[in-house]
């Protein structure tokens, strides 16, 4: 269909074609959540995790497969990079904080960070809520208590919403747990967690705004990979005494889904060359008139709403005037012929969204279906 078909026809719940994606994907993922060095002569014991691309498992896939994922810890040598750094920090931690994308609250969360580090008192931090169409927001607090996680703060570290919740959500988290006695040490480590870029470092540099009327403590970037090591401890309270860990983004080792990884780059979590940026454009477009999102007619000046990406950059690209020389074997000799630059446009549509200019946007809205019943 092109641009001539009604907005009710669009798409009509056929996902674009991004399997191609897919080995990038995984590739990316590869790189970026999963430490392919084992102990020589080592077999892997987590073969969930690792799914044979660690070079101890190659040419044992039969054998371990039939033993399934076991029920303890990840081996340390199996871990990312990032991982391995928290977990040689968390004996001086206090509480975590996990920060996350709130408009993709249910996707893309790492499910080790649970099982590696330990059972310290837990605060989920949905940041750039701004960005979130927050219509359904007490269905996903349900949804993320059915999991576990009772302890929700949505905030804008670009504005300093909602932050001054956290300090005082901490010190009730602490000061609450059985595992801890604050009678000697007055003073708080917290440890800030997530994968890449969902503002972990904005997270700790707005905090010292509110708390300390100081600027920046750590470099912010709108990709992934600017924080690549466990900072040295941050002061952003001075009562109570209180200190923060910044860490690295680290991605789970194996993504659940392609469209579960095509969310995750959507928000920056990927660097967009891994996967494609006009493969990541079709699945925006796709959402956007699944969701009949349709900001993106208006700030192009498309008219309509339009079910083909090729035509949708194509038109940007001539609105922009991103065009390139190409240079084309005739019969007569080589020609000269200019063409729409069709990355340019789809980086700049893709960054049109992430800025929030085409609106905000909930890309979790099918998992609220049907969320998990809490247990009592």
């Amino acid at each position: 269909m092109g641009c001539t078909a009604p907005i009710s026809q669009l798409r009509k719940g056929q996902k674009p074609q991004v399997r191609v994606a897919m080995a990038s994907l995984m590739a990316a993922t590869a790189e970026l959540g999963h430490l392919s060095r084992t102990i020589p002569g080592r077999r892997c014991s987590w073969k969930l995790a690792c799914a044979g691309r660690c070079r101890s498992c190659r040419g044992w896939d039969s054998v371990w497969q039939a033993r399934g994922p076991p029920a303890w810890r990840p081996p340390a040598w199996h871990l990312p990079r990032g991982l391995k750094k928290m977990q040689s920090s968390l004996k001086l931690v206090d509480c975590i904080i996990e920060v996350h994308d709130a408009r993709i609250p249910l996707s893309g969360r790492n499910p080790l960070f649970q099982e590696t580090l330990g059972l310290k008192p837990h605060l989920l931090v949905l940041n750039k809520m701004d960005l979130a169409d927050l219509k359904e927001q007490q269905k996903i607090i349900q949804h993320l208590e059915g999991e576990g996680l009772k302890n929700v703060i949505f905030t804008n570290c670009v504005k300093d919403e909602n932050i001054k919740q956290i300090i005082p959500k901490v010190t009730e988290l602490v000061g609450s747990s059985y595992r801890y006695h604050r009678g000697e040490n007055l003073e708080y480590c917290i440890m800030v967690i997530g994968v890449p870029n969902v503002g972990k470092s904005s997270l700790i540099n707005s905090l010292r705004r509110q708390h300390l009327r100081k600027g920046k403590a750590t470099r912010v970037g709108g990709e992934p990979g600017i924080t690549r090591a466990v900072m040295s401890r941050i002061q952003v309270c001075e009562r109570p005494l209180m200190f923060l860990l910044d860490t690295p983004g680290v991605l789970a080792p194996r993504i659940q889904s392609v469209e579960t990884g095509l969310k995750l780059a959507l928000c920056g979590t990927v660097l967009d060359h891994l996967v494609g940026e006009e493969t990541l454009a079709d699945y925006l477009l796709y959402t956007l008139n699944r969701r009949q999102l349709l900001g993106y007619v208006q700030h192009y000046g498309l008219g309509e709403a339009c079910d083909d990406i090729a035509s949708v950059l194509r038109r940007v690209a001539v609105k922009l005037r991103k065009t390139q020389k190409v240079k084309v074997l005739t019969g007569t000799g080589d020609v000269n012929v200019v063409q729409p630059n069709y990355p340019a446009a789809a980086r700049d549509f893709l960054r049109a969204f992430r800025s929030g200019v085409l609106g905000p946007v909930m890309l979790d809205r099918d998992l609220l279906q049907g969320p998990p019943v809490a247990e009592p």
